[in-house]
């Protein structure tokens, strides 16, 4: 599952953000700590490997710097910062894109945390199902559209509203909802042997 922030975390946002706009580099450095490994997990689920997530949470956060000032103090700076992050791994998928690579083809980098991995010690066929299920979810990712993958992970590990998916991606409410259909039916393709294996 993924890590989420809690509501005391997003409480402490607020006077950091306020003290950030206001200049403050060791209240933006707060915010950069709190929130650095769920934007570099949401980046690279979307990009496959490290070395792009890293360039692309680089980029979001000295994005959000510079846009600070513009920030509303109203908005939930966890969802703001996702959509520049999303953004900013767009960009990467586009400039593979323009070196004529497949995105699709990316590496999945073994050495990156797996969000996926269970809290308790499990027992070891619920280890053994687990890396099977991993395995899966990465071959069901890397078939996904970059749209589709982008709005199945924002969904469905981000826990995020179709709204919100729909505002950080440019889309409307009706484009949003069919990739995401889309996403769900190719991923259910892929995954319908293991779960049959297992019941």
């Amino acid at each position: 599952m993924t890590e989420r922030l809690t509501p005391r975390m997003e409480a402490e946002d607020a006077p950091d953000v306020e003290r950030a706009k206001a200049g403050d580099e060791d209240a933006f450095g707060r915010l950069v700590e709190r929130h650095s490994r769920v934007v570099f997990r949401l980046a690279y689920r979307m990009l496959g490997n490290e070395h792009d997530a890293e360039d692309a949470v680089q980029e979001a956060f000295l994005k959000a710097y510079r846009a600070l000032p513009e920030f509303e103090s109203r908005a939930r700076f966890s969802s703001w910062l996702h959509r520049i992050t999303v953004n900013c791994a767009y960009d990467v998928l586009r400039r593979r894109a323009r070196r004529a690579e497949d995105p699709l083809e990316a590496p999945m980098d073994e050495d990156a945390p797996r969000a996926e991995l269970p809290a308790e010690e499990p027992l070891p066929d619920r280890m053994v199902f687990g890396q099977q299920v991993q395995k899966k979810m990465r071959v069901a990712l890397a078939r996904l559209s970059d749209l589709e993958r982008t709005v199945f992970l924002l969904r469905h590990h981000e826990g995020q509203a179709l709204r919100e998916i729909g505002d950080a991606l440019g889309l409307d409410t009706g484009a949003t909802k069919h990739a995401l259909f889309r996403a769900v039916r190719k991923v259910r393709e892929v995954m319908a042997p293991v779960v049959a294996a297992r019941t």
